[in-house]
């Protein structure tokens, strides 16, 4: 009969075999989402810098001008240009991490490191897949490892009491 304990053990592999497994899944629908925010950014900084060079001016001039305006619509306006600029500039640097990375490391950078808005929406619209690539079955025996170890800790305090229990009592049957 197998014990209840084995059972356990194996039902906690399992879930963190599977839950683990996901993670190279997680990582590339993130690149994916990242990518489209990456691409929708450069374009609305293209259009501003395009805007600037059709009046004789670059990026910083028409901020600096903007900034300047009489009007707190237009200064609103440079803000959030700025914004948005310094979030382009943040997602290409975070694309480009992601491409060296080799596959069975970028769940990490995106776990250690993500783009919040980025990072949400890829949680909200998630959609769980078989891990069929070598990373993702790497992901999986990670998972299980640490279903087991998981185990293992929890159940340490009771399997030193349980052994030292035994000990004490083979200890007074031989007196």
């Amino acid at each position: 009969m197998i014990r209840p304990g084995t059972i356990i053990a194996l039902v906690l592999s399992l879930a963190g075999g599977m839950t683990a497994s996901q993670a190279p899944e997680l990582a590339q629908q993130y690149r994916q989402r990242l990518e489209g925010a990456r691409q929708e950014l450069t374009q609305v900084v293209a259009d501003f810098d395009a805007d600037a060079a059709r009046n004789d001016m670059g990026r910083d001039d028409a901020l600096a001008l903007q900034d300047r305006s009489e009007e707190p619509f237009i200064r609103d306006r440079s803000q959030s240009m700025r914004r948005v600029i310094a979030r382009a500039e943040h997602l290409d640097r975070q694309a480009e991490r992601l491409a060296e990375l080799p596959p069975a490391l970028r769940p990490v950078l995106v776990l250690v490191d993500p783009d919040g808005q980025v990072f949400s929406g890829a949680l909200r619209d998630f959609e769980p897949a078989v891990p069929l690539t070598s990373h993702g079955l790497i992901w999986t025996a990670v998972g299980l490892l640490f279903g087991l170890g998981l185990y293992r800790l929890v159940t340490f305090p009771f399997r030193y009491r349980r052994a030292h229990r035994a000990q004490r009592l083979s200890g007074r049957q031989l007196d």
